[in-house]
């Protein structure tokens, strides 16, 4: 109730003054007396002067530079004790009625937004001032604004804008674009708007930009805490116009320091000076990071460290489970191993000799052997490898060469040398690169490279890597003999100490530890060293004879004592040169020993394809200069002698050393089949017959082999022989003739050719090239003759580094030789070819000898004396006679055999 009566409120209303009065009635509502009571209430209740603001306190959490930063989770476990400490020190301000009516936490860029009601009444600016002046006494006496990493960092600022709190990923940065709704700041303005804020590096203006869109400045803060503030306490902001009309708007936002967009624009603007550098820095990358992976790589194939077989426990498993159920077995395929390889290579002694010398000495030249298919070059090499340790390298140059594409080559070459990692596809998008740069630039980018390149490179890395394997052999030997070397210090301090007990001038000083009272005090006696006076006198026995021839000592001190001394160090002297002289020998010794091995299989220079011709060239120039840098011992191997012809022209100024072998004898050859039928449990004993057939046969292994497996079969030894001998005439008949015409033409020989040499062959073992070459069919050409000796048809034997003689490509060839000649059809046909081209050429003679004849009738005509040049026409005439008759007579001869070889053929066809 209230204590006045209506009359005395409207008294009172009337005296009041306008001020006092709020809108909900008017003064002559009041005069007239027809304002409400309850109104007249309210407006007498005291007026509420509270005022609603924000503050942001900064760095509480971390600032988030991006989707990676792992400081943002770090935050976020600690939010909640970090949002309780900050609002127990933001309780503690009372100043102007400052209450905190929320706190919302803003991680993304490390602060909090305040929400916080105070009183209104006076100024303003002297109310903020107050709040904030006691907010950071109170954050001092409390040890600061709390934060994530322990210590206070932040600080608490007035928003002067709104708040705006997103959660896209705009992270901060220290770049703060300032976007203008109204006319444009000056410099001077912005500075003076952000630099309480943070020192500011520098403030671009606005620059012109489309029509429709806003004008902005960018500020650039040397913090990026400090660009975070600005943009959280300015965004929003109206500020005066500096033209003085209108009220200009700014919206802050982070502009990254390096666009996407502009490295894209400055690549497509600057091919010409980034491609270049890419390339640079790609190459860069793969020399400093990939080589030296590689190379290790390389080190670890040759030292066996992927090779599960080398570790201990596979070694342990082996010895003890798998060799006790197969030891039987396995040494018996040893002995039988060993047995058959001394009967059957005893004559490849000396080729082993040479072998064995190459590898024991320094190299300085590649090592070729040479030799048919199956004349055992593999098992000689692994026989001499077999008792060493050295490591081995072995490269197949035939799997290589056939392989279908550059990647598969570069591919099977880093597979097999342990070159690791290889990005062989990546050539065919560098080549797609150069394409798009010709088009781009107008000039290739240089990032594609040729095979050689890429097989150079490889080599160049499995290069280095062999000189990894041999500088740690020789860091292990090293280590080896110094360990060896501590072992003889010790021992020999060992016996220097046992010497000194028997003289009786050597202490345990650990007996002073455990001297005690009565006898024990006895064992110590103080750091007094011992000298030679200490010394017991030395014991000599002198030795008498007794009747029945047994020796009787006894003790007398101090006889021969010098001499016996002067004779030990005699002796040590003597053992110290020896020492010494051994451990030089030793060196020497390790040093050839430490260098690996590299063997290349297979190399062959058939089919003569660019592809083929790159690996042979990169291969022996890598080789080459692998031997003579004294790298690696390097043995190439290869089926024919023609294909040192590469290897020589890497090698200019030395010769190579060449080791050939050939077939084995016929006694050799009957061992080798009698051991190996010995090994498959058949007992035989060859007759005259059986040894005939053997011997038709030859010493080329693979068909001895062949032998061993048909008797094993159930064959008869003839059997065996006819069946391989008919065999050969097949694949003999396709390799050397072809299957019909039109396969004849790609073969790089006629038929013709190989017929004669066929015919000859049958008939003797051997024939002398040089006869051969002069003849029909070859004249002089000696390039049929050679690719048959790559396609082993034949074989060429050299005599003081010319062509001797020519011989059948494998012992065998020689019957199959007998067998095609003896083939009445073949034999016909052959030979009617054959005459066919003699008779042409033969028709040619005539025929030119004819024109030249008509010829010299009309300079006899025109010849003035017969005493003259008649003397010299009648001459050429009569030669000419003579050439055409002989050719004449021999187109008539051959004309005979073909039609008793044709009537032949008609008997066999009808029959």
């Amino acid at each position: 109730m209230s204590l006045l009566s209506p009359v005395a409120r409207r008294r009172l209303l009337q005296t009041l003054p306008r001020s006092a009065f709020l809108t909900s009635f008017s003064r002559r509502d009041v005069a007239a007396g027809t304002a409400d009571v309850s109104t007249v209430d309210d407006a007498l209740k005291p007026q509420s002067q509270e005022s609603e603001a924000w503050l942001y306190v900064s760095s509480v959490f971390p600032v988030r530079l991006g989707m990676w930063d792992i400081r943002y989770y770090v935050g976020a476990i600690r939010e909640d004790t970090l949002i309780s400490s900050l609002s127990e020190l933001l309780n503690s301000v009372k100043s102007r009625g400052f209450h905190v009516t929320s706190l919302e936490p803003y991680a993304k860029d490390g602060g909090v937004f305040v929400k916080f009601k105070y009183s209104n009444l006076g100024a303003t600016d002297s109310s903020m001032n107050d709040i904030l002046r006691e907010l950071k006494e109170a954050s001092l006496r409390r040890g600061g604004i709390p934060s994530w990493i322990g210590w206070s960092r932040g600080d608490a600022w007035l928003v002067k804008g709104n708040p705006w709190m997103e959660d896209m990923r705009h992270y901060a940065s220290p770049l703060l674009k300032v976007t203008f709704e109204g006319p444009d700041l000056r410099d001077e303005t912005l500075y003076n708007l952000m630099r309480p804020y943070g020192r500011i590096a520098n403030i671009t203006p606005p620059s012109p930009v489309p029509a429709g869109s806003l004008r902005y400045a960018i500020v650039g803060f040397r913090r990026i805490q400090d660009a975070t503030i600005a943009r959280n306490t300015l965004h929003g902001l109206a500020i005066p116009a500096d033209s003085g009309s209108g009220v200009t708007r700014i919206r802050t936002s982070y502009q990254q320091p390096i666009q996407a967009h502009a490295v894209r624009d400055y690549i497509s603007s600057h091919p010409k000076i980034f491609l270049p550098v890419f390339i640079f820095l790609l190459g860069s990358l793969t020399y400093t990071i990939f080589d030296p992976i590689r190379v290790f790589m390389v080190e670890g194939k040759m030292e066996d460290w992927f090779d599960f077989r080398q570790y201990e426990a596979y070694k342990w498993l082996h010895s003890n489970v798998i060799e006790r159920f197969s030891s039987e077995d396995a040494a018996k395929e040893e002995h039988h191993a060993s047995n058959t390889s001394f009967g059957t290579w005893k004559e490849r002694q000396d080729a082993e000799g040479a072998v064995g010398r190459y590898l024991s000495d320094l190299p300085n030249t590649v090592m070729f052997i040479h030799g048919p298919q199956g004349s055992g070059k593999s098992l000689m090499i692994a026989a001499l490898l077999k008792g060493s340790k050295r490591k081995v390298l072995v490269i197949d140059v035939a799997k290589l060469q056939n392989a279908g594409s550059d990647a598969a080559l570069v591919t099977g070459l880093a597979q097999q040398t342990g070159y690791w990692p290889v990005f062989s596809f990546l050539n065919s998008m560098n080549n797609l690169i150069d394409l798009a740069s010709v088009g781009l630039i107008g000039q290739k980018a240089g990032l594609s490279s040729s095979l050689s390149d890429q097989l150079k490179q490889i080599l160049d890395v499995v290069g280095t890597g062999l000189k990894g394997v041999n500088t740690t052999y020789r860091k292990n030997y090293k280590r080896k003999l110094e360990r060896e070397r501590l072992a003889q210090l010790r021992e020999a301090e060992d016996a220097k100490v046992r010497e000194r007990i028997k003289e009786g001038i050597w202490h345990d000083p650990r007996l002073d530890a455990i001297a005690g009272n009565g006898v024990m005090s006895e064992l110590g006696f103080g750091d007094e060293p011992m000298g030679e006076g200490d010394r017991d006198a030395p014991r000599v026995v002198e030795v008498n004879v007794i009747s029945d021839g047994r020796t009787e000592g006894k003790e007398s001190a101090g006889a021969g004592a010098a001499e016996e001394e002067r004779r030990q160090r005699e002796e040590k002297s003597e053992m110290a040169e020896d020492a010494r002289k051994k451990q030089l020998s030793e060196e020497d010794l390790q040093a050839i020993e430490a260098m690996p091995i590299l063997i290349l299989k297979g190399f062959e220079v058939k089919g003569g394809s660019a592809r083929r011709e790159e690996l042979l060239t990169s291969l022996a120039g890598w080789a080459a200069g692998l031997a003579e840098n004294q790298v690696a011992h390097v043995i190439v191997v290869s089926d024919n002698r023609e294909n040192a012809k590469q290897l020589a022209r890497a090698l200019p100024s030395k010769p190579l050393n060449s080791v050939a072998l050939s077939d084995a004898d016929s006694h050799s050859a009957l061992r080798f089949v009698n051991q190996k039928l010995h090994d498959a449990g058949l007992e035989m004993k060859f007759d005259k017959e059986q040894t005939a057939s053997l011997e038709r046969l030859g010493g080329r292994a693979s068909d001895l082999e062949s032998i061993v497996h048909k008797v094993r079969s159930g064959m008869t030894i003839q059997e065996a022989v006819d069946d391989i001998i008919t065999r050969g005439v097949s694949e003999l008949r396709k390799r050397a003739f072809g299957d019909d015409a039109e396969d004849a033409k790609n073969l790089t020989w006629s038929r013709e050719q190989a017929w004669i040499l066929m015919k000859q062959l049958a008939k003797k073992p051997e024939i002398a090239y040089h006869e051969v070459l002069m003849d029909f069919p070859f004249k002089g050409d000696e390039t049929p003759l050679r690719q048959m000796e790559h396609s082993e048809l034949i074989a060429i034997n050299m005599l003081n580094g010319r062509p001797s003689t020519i011989k059948p490509g494998k012992p065998v060839y020689r019957c199959v030789f007998e067998k095609l000649v003896n083939d009445p059809i073949f034999h016909a046909t052959l030979d009617i070819a054959v005459n066919e081209k003699i008779i042409a050429s033969n028709d040619n003679t005539v025929k030119a000898c004819e024109e030249e004849l008509m010829a010299l009738k009309e300079v006899e005509a025109g010849t003035s004396h017969w005493w003259g040049s008649r003397r010299a026409v009648t001459a050429r005439e009569e030669y000419l006679l003579r050439k055409m008759r002989l050719a004449q007579e021999k187109i008539e001869t051959l004309e005979k055999q073909n039609a008793s070889l044709k009537k032949a053929l008609s008997k066999v066809k009808s029959s």
